[in-house]
C-alpha cells in the first residue's frame, strides 16, 4: 500500500490539511510537531519490524481480541516502548479478524470524532496514522496516565461487576444488560445524576452507529483529582456491522431485563432511563441531541479516511438507525 494523499487532518477531519493541524497536536500530541507517518512498517511486513512489535507485545498489559502496541513520544517521534517504559499511547494496526479489515482504523478513527465534535461526548484523544508501508493505524493517547507520568486509577465495568471467565463463563463481558450498568454507576460515582446521563448518551450513541460491541469492558471508571470516580472518556466507539454480523446489543438480554424490555426500541430507551432515575425530561433532551446534527454527522463522515464504499455503508448504517429512533 502506498502511502495516503493527505487532503484533511488526520485527527479531526479539518479540510485543507496534509498533516496534523495545530488543534489535533495540541490535543493529541502534547502540541509537539509530530508527523502523521510513523518510522515503522506495519505488524507482519518485514522481519526488523517484526521483531520489534513481538518484542512489544510482551510489554502490553490491555487486554482484546485486536491488536494493540504501547507507544511513546519522545521529542517529537513515537516510538514503541522498551523495557521498564511507560507508554502514553496504544496503536492499534489492522486486525486480522473480520470483514473489511482495513477500514477498521478508519472507522474507530470518525466514530471517535463525530462522538465528540458532533455530541459533545466526552472521548479518549485519538488519530489516524500511517506506517511507513501506507497501511492506516489508529492511535489513541491514554487517559490514565498523568502529566508527571504516574497513572490515575481506573476500573472496567466487568471488574466493577467482579465478572470474569471464572465466574460468569468465556462470554462473561457479554452477560446481562445495560440497565446492570447503571447499578454499577451508582454504587461507585459520587455524582450519579450527572454521570447517568452521560452514560445513558454513550449507549444511545453505540446504538444509533451501529456499535454492536460495546460491552461491559468497554466501559470504565477513572479516579478524580478529588479521589472519587467518575465515568472514563468513551473509547473502542465504532460501527462493528462493517466488520461482522452482530446483534443491535453486545450484551445478551439487550438495553433491559426481559420482564422490562417492552415495546419499541424508543420506547426501551426510555424504560431504561426512568429505570436509571434520570428524568424524562433530560431522556428527551438526550434523544433530541442524538437524532437532530444528521449535517454535521455526513460532513464528518465524508471528510474521513474510510473508503467511498464504506463511507456508503457508514452512512447508510446510521441513517436507518436515525429513521428507527425518529419512527419509532
Amino acid at each position: 500500500m502506498s502511502l495516503p494523499q493527505i487532503t484533511n487532518c488526520p485527527s479531526t477531519l479539518a479540510k485543507d490539511y496534509k498533516t496534523y493541524s495545530n488543534t489535533a497536536l495540541r490535543r493529541v500530541f502534547y502540541g509537539k510537531k509530530v508527523s502523521p507517518i510513523l518510522n515503522y512498517d506495519s505488524p507482519a511486513s518485514n522481519e526488523n519490524t517484526d521483531a520489534l512489535f513481538t518484542d512489544n507485545r510482551k510489554r502490553m498489559s490491555i487486554s482484546g481480541v485486536q491488536e494493540k502496541f504501547s507507544v511513546l513520544l519522545e521529542k517529537n517521534k513515537l516510538r514503541l516502548i522498551q523495557e521498564s517504559e511507560q507508554g502514553q499511547y496504544i496503536l492499534k494496526p489492522i486486525p486480522n479478524v473480520g470483514k473489511n479489515s482495513n477500514q477498521m482504523p478508519a472507522n474507530e478513527h470518525v466514530t471517535m470524532q463525530i462522538a465528540r465534535q458532533v455530541f459533545d461526548i466526552e472521548t479518549a484523544e485519538n488519530a489516524l496514522i500511517f506506517f511507513k508501508n501506507g497501511n492506516p493505524a489508529y492511535i489513541t493517547r491514554r487517559f490514565d496516565i498523568k502529566d508527571d507520568g504516574t497513572k490515575w486509577a481506573q476500573e472496567d465495568f466487568a471488574a466493577l461487576a467482579k465478572r470474569s471467565p471464572q465466574t460468569h463463563g468465556e462470554d462473561f463481558k457479554y452477560v446481562g444488560n445495560y440497565l446492570e450498568l447503571f447499578t454499577i454507576l451508582k454504587k461507585y460515582t459520587p455524582a450519579y445524576t450527572i454521570e447517568s446521563i452521560k452514560l445513558f448518551k454513550l449507549i444511545l450513541f453505540n446504538y444509533l452507529f451501529s456499535n454492536g460491541d460495546a460491552h461491559f469492558k468497554n466501559f470504565s471508571l477513572i479516579e478524580t483529582p478529588l479521589g472519587d470516580f467518575k465515568l472514563s472518556p468513551a473509547y473502542d466507539l465504532l460501527n462493528s456491522r462493517i466488520h461482522i454480523e452482530d446483534n443491535d446489543f453486545a450484551l445478551e438480554e439487550g438495553l433491559l431485563p426481559t420482564n422490562l424490555a417492552q415495546g419499541k426500541i424508543t420506547n426501551q430507551f426510555y424504560i431504561l432511563g426512568e429505570q436509571a432515575g434520570i428524568s424524562k425530561k433530560q431522556v428527551e433532551k438526550v434523544f433530541e441531541n442524538l437524532t437532530s446534527k444528521q449535517n454535521k454527522v455526513l460532513t464528518l463522515i465524508e471528510a474521513s479516511f474510510l473508503n467511498e464504499k464504506m463511507k456508503r455503508n457508514y452512512t447508510q448504517g446510521y441513517q436507518t438507525r436515525l429513521k428507527k429512533l425518529l419512527r419509532d
